[in-house]
């Protein structure tokens, strides 16, 4: 009997969403490697819309989830001039760092195509209130900037958005409804 329950549990474990979806943003237990889930992305086949995506800013990483299934991974993202820690105020130069959500999107915007995050949530204001400073807003996930002939801009120069290529933003933006929760982490 106590054999059957250690396989409901087990069984039960290996349904569950990606641990990623299970956190909060007060509890941060450890995070899996998310180069082992790159390696495990399945086919894309199939595939209309993700639900859940994570940016790993260490690997430069975005992989994009769809059934609690790893389905798509992006590489050489690009970021804030100072790619390192969490945006805490209009100007530093920083991506932010927790969960939010893709709020909207801009077909028109001075970047190839752009997918809005909802930074600053009620903590990043509250943070930069207590500072008497303003939080910032406008982060996107977008492209290289229309003014750019072609290729892309070399290094982290956005001021505080995540840049893809062209090919790379025009891909998620087909994938990603609004709604969907983006987990950013250091």
């Amino acid at each position: 009997m106590k054999r059957i329950a250690l396989l409901l549990v087990f069984a039960a474990a290996a349904c569950a969403a990606p641990q990623a979806e299970q956190t909060t943003a007060a509890s941060q237990p450890p995070q899996p490697a998310l180069s082992r889930a790159a390696a495990r992305i399945v086919p894309e086949r199939g595939v209309s819309h993700v639900d859940y995506l994570i940016v790993d800013k260490s690997e430069r990483l975005l992989i994009a989830y769809a059934a609690g299934q790893p389905v798509k991974a992006w590489r050489g993202l690009q970021f804030g001039d100072a790619p390192q820690g969490h945006k805490r105020f209009e100007g530093d130069e920083r991506t932010p760092e927790g969960r939010y959500v893709i709020e909207g999107r801009n077909p028109g915007s001075a970047y190839h195509l752009s997918l809005k995050i909802s930074y600053p949530n009620a903590a990043d204001r509250a943070h930069a209130a207590r500072f008497g400073r303003s939080p910032g807003g406008d982060i996107f996930l977008h492209g290289q900037p229309n003014s750019l002939p072609s290729g892309r801009m070399p290094g982290d120069w956005t001021d505080g958005c995540i840049a893809l290529s062209n090919a790379q933003i025009a891909e998620l933006w087909r994938l990603v409804p609004d709604g969907t929760v983006i987990e950013i982490r250091p």
